[in-house]
């Protein structure tokens, strides 16, 4: 199964972005800002809780988390992170570098009550490729003009 994660630019320190399975649209994602500066180490850039992860390839598990419960939406091996979960939230104070999910958008947030379901769209998702012997391949794509 292959993910991919098209994000926008970043505005007001959130960057929303869509997720896509095997090119289709599954939702839509929030991350804290884009803070990348390509070819330096992330410790140069990286602001702790407010930066969303490096683009690239990364496989996606599903694992326990203390925090998340069974089964939580993992992303494996990020640079310069540890514990990158795709969860819940509607804004960007939600997160601190995990990619959150939703049905719907605005400019800066996840629209109210479309987090859950997202979240339970992917898992199912990931869950039966998974079951189905798959690897789950996730790329996340900066845009081309970071804001």
């Amino acid at each position: 199964m292959r993910l991919t994660l098209n994000r926008r630019p970043s505005l007001g320190g959130a960057t929303i972005g869509e997720l896509l399975e095997d090119g289709a649209h599954l939702c839509y994602t929030l991350e804290d800002e884009i803070r990348e500066r390509v070819g330096e180490p992330v410790g140069n850039w990286k602001i702790r809780g407010a930066t969303a992860i490096p683009a690239g390839e990364y496989r996606v598990t599903l694992e326990h988390s203390p925090r998340f419960g069974l089964d939580t939406l993992t992303i494996c091996n990020v640079p310069g992170f540890t514990g990158v979960r795709i969860h819940g939230g509607n804004t960007h104070e939600h997160t601190e570098g995990c990619p959150l999910l939703g049905l719907r958008v605005t400019d800066t947030t996840i629209v109210g009550g479309t987090s859950a379901p997202a979240v339970a769209l992917v898992k199912a998702r990931v869950r039966a490729a998974l079951q189905a012997g798959q690897h789950v391949l996730l790329t996340i794509n900066n845009p081309t003009a970071v804001a």
